[in-house]
């Protein structure tokens, strides 16, 4: 995969988590504060972009990188909750699954 593709994961991902952190506040100001849509008229379409580019870059990183189905699957039900995207895209680094060349250079484990 190229460090493009990689890259793009990456940023995604960040883009998607904070997204929906500013969603969810724009929601707090709403219900809780101001009784003001503004946060929500301006995050919601933003996070819908993020959330929707974020699933096809998944989708495509599931390809490329030949994930296993939960691993793809996982890639996918990270972002629905808050900053899951953050935690998967950690945890896939973390494992080699979103570096192919790291997963080549490393040892073999016993």
């Amino acid at each position: 995969m190229s460090p493009l593709i990689l890259r793009t994961f990456r940023v995604i991902a960040a883009i998607e988590a904070a997204t929906w952190v500013g969603l969810l506040i724009g929601m707090f100001f709403k219900r809780v504060v101001v009784h003001n849509e503004i946060g929500v008229q301006i995050f919601g379409p933003l996070h819908g972009a993020a959330f929707v580019a974020y699933c096809a870059v998944a989708v495509l990183a599931w390809v490329r990188l030949r994930w296993g189905l939960w691993t793809g699957l996982l890639a996918l039900a990270a972002s629905v909750p808050p900053l899951g995207t953050l935690v998967f895209e950690r945890w896939a680094s973390a494992t080699r699954r979103i570096d192919p060349a790291a997963r080549a250079a490393a040892p073999a484990s016993v």
